[in-house]
């Protein structure tokens, strides 16, 4: 865990580790696959990540969750992901991997992104690095407190409605099976979460992440009373 100064340097920090990350992943395979989740926080990282000079031709960009709406939706966060990142980089069209939420059949959706994934990222699925946040009620991607998602065998799921939407999700094996994950957490009013989250408190779905080849980075109104380990 680290505790950074202010928004920026959390966006910094995080870009820097990300990009870190990718460039391993490319000088291992010549690939690497990202999959990034939605909210307000993300967007600053993203648009710094959007600076560093990386090899997007070789880098795929996939999403953690995404709500059920039309495309442009102020809802979808790929309308924040395309404003923040895709957008301002040269990434060829085929490496973009909005989940298909605009089928008729969310089911079927669900599992053709599984394979997707694995299309690109080899018959395992392992993403390279996985982006996450955590809600007020301990949720992280799209796994509603109380859902089914948490104990899911397939990659990707349709759950909800949730906070009004209906979701598609990675679950949490496809998450847990990432290279590295990276927890982003800010905001005041994340602090008694976040205490959980740490606690391992197996109420909260976010609890379902795995600890190990993972970094959470969190600015000092949610760490508030949390000491930064090594």
């Amino acid at each position: 865990m680290e505790i950074l100064p202010d928004e920026a340097a959390l966006a910094a920090r995080a870009a820097d580790l990300v990009a870190d990350r990718l460039a391993e992943a490319l000088s291992r395979r010549g690939r690497a696959a990202l999959a990034v989740s939605g909210g307000n926080t993300p967007a600053a990282f993203l648009a710094a990540l959007a600076d560093r000079k990386l090899p997007w031709e070789a880098i795929h960009v996939f999403q953690v969750d995404e709500r059920v709406a039309p495309r442009g939706d102020a809802d979808r966060n790929l309308t924040g992901l395309q404003a923040a990142l895709l957008d301002r980089v040269p990434l060829p069209s085929g490496n973009v991997h909005p989940m298909p939420v605009e089928e008729a059949d969310l089911a079927a959706a669900a599992a053709a992104y599984a394979d997707e994934i694995r299309a690109v990222t080899g018959p395992g699925g392992d993403l390279d690095v996985v982006h996450l946040g955590v809600g007020d009620d301990g949720h992280a991607a799209s796994w509603p407190p109380g859902d089914p998602v948490v104990d899911a065998r397939a990659d990707v799921a349709v759950v909800g409605p949730f906070n009004g939407r209906l979701r598609m999700t990675l679950t949490p094996p496809a998450v847990n099976r990432a290279g590295w994950i990276l927890w982003l957490v800010a905001g005041a009013a994340k602090a008694p979460v976040l205490a959980r989250l740490l606690a391992g408190d197996p109420a909260l779905p976010s609890c379902r992440v795995r600890r190990h080849d993972a970094t959470l980075l969190v600015d000092p109104a949610a760490g508030a009373g949390l000491a930064a380990k090594p």
